[in-house]
């Protein structure tokens, strides 16, 4: 019978197992990233080498702006189809195997675009007339449009200097602000967001646009800007634990715990809107140049909130413990309950004493315990001293 009441009692008194999304919400997560870095870092490589060798053998999909040449845009009909517009290119002496034909979706009505290199103004109008009269519609209703090679070459060294630019202001700014640790590994995060986005692009096909390009421009700034949220709570971890025997693993797990919540819902808010310009806006109202724009967005703020999360932090972590004073810690890293109290209390003291590796002078290396500050062992504040009488 007294058995039962201690259970009963004890039972009573435990808390209830927290949920997932209950713990996510309270900032009591324990997840042990950078302990599992190396699946990150397999799965990171394994997307650069996809996406680097169809950059090699695909190359990209370069739309007019960039690669130069001529477009006409004709409305779809019954008499007008891709297998008219290739005849009509044939007979006007244009290559039609190079040309790209586009059948586009504007929500009321389908138009054909038809893009090949650059032309003469005889046969831009040759071939204008001839695509109006197969669609039965006014030649008004065909429209031309022209961009020369040199044009769109100017356009990609603009692109590619602006690029340059920003990253290097970037690194200045974080080494100057935080330390050269961090912008190396800010970079590479940024280098890695980037390569993987146009790569994807080179993969599935998409046509690049000046639109893209301003979308890879902005997933950078959105990409630097989740992993600066980390790297500066990190820097608060290294100041806070800084008199305590912590180990910059250990600093690096409790970091990205606690602000895991909030690049979640920085990643949801942002990808929301831009799912819903692709589906509503591209999808369903058929604007094409919001697609590109959106896709390239999309991609970029996935792999950067991936990147700031499994791949900036843990370098930065790497080249921390480089450090003499964390080069002596690097061990097992603190996991489970230790981790969620330290992650929720930012503090040492109450946390197990946590099991270290040293070197040490007599031969391999020695299990060490660092003992914690003393937890507090009475329930119930204590009792007043007596006096004594003199």
């Amino acid at each position: 019978m007294k058995q039962r009441e201690a259970d009963q009692t004890t039972t009573a008194s435990s808390p209830p197992s927290k949920s997932l999304l209950s713990r996510l919400f309270n900032g009591e997560t324990s997840f042990n990233f950078f302990g599992r870095r190396r699946i990150a870092f397999a799965i990171s490589l394994f997307f650069i080498v996809l996406t680097s060798v169809s950059l090699v053998t695909r190359g990209l999909n370069l739309g007019i702006d960039f690669q130069g040449g001529v477009a006409w845009q004709v409305p779809k009909t019954e008499s007008m189809d891709a297998t008219e517009a290739r005849r009509i290119l044939e007979a006007n002496g244009v290559r039609s195997d190079n040309a790209k034909i586009q059948t586009l979706d504007s929500g009321s009505q389908q138009t054909i675009r038809i893009q090949v290199g650059d032309q003469t103004e005889d046969i831009r109008i040759a071939v204008r007339g001839d695509l109006a009269k197969q669609a039965n519609v006014e030649s008004g209703d065909v429209s031309v449009s022209s961009v020369s090679s040199s044009w769109g070459r100017s356009i990609t060294e603009k692109a590619i200097r602006a690029l340059v630019i920003f990253l290097g202001l970037v690194a200045m700014y974080i080494a100057w602000r935080f330390e050269w640790r961090m912008a190396a590994a800010a970079l590479i995060a940024m280098l890695h967001d980037v390569v993987i986005s146009v790569g994807i692009y080179s993969l599935f096909g998409f046509e690049v646009t000046p639109a893209t390009v301003v979308a890879f421009l902005t997933i950078l700034g959105y990409s630097l800007y989740d992993t600066i949220v980390v790297f500066d709570r990190v820097q608060d971890n290294v100041a806070k634990f800084s008199g305590a025997r912590v180990s910059m693993g250990d600093i690096s797990n409790i970091s990205m715990n606690q602000v895991l919540m909030r690049s979640i819902n920085t990643s949801v808010s942002s990808i929301l809107p831009v799912l819903s310009i692709l589906i509503l806006g591209a999808g369903f109202l058929g604007a094409v140049s919001l697609r590109e724009f959106a896709v390239a967005l999309l991609v970029g703020m996935l792999t950067g909130a991936y990147s700031s999360i499994f791949v900036a932090t843990p370098l930065l972590t790497l080249l921390k413990e480089r450090e003499g004073r964390y080069k002596n810690m690097r061990g097992p890293l603190t996991t489970g309950e230790e981790l969620a109290y330290l992650v929720s209390t930012g503090s040492t003291v109450g946390a197990k004493p946590v099991r270290r590796h040293q070197p040490s002078a007599d031969g391999p290396e020695a299990p060490v315990i660092t003992p914690a500050a003393p937890t507090a062992l009475l329930t119930h504040p204590p009792r007043p001293r007596k006096k004594k009488r003199r």
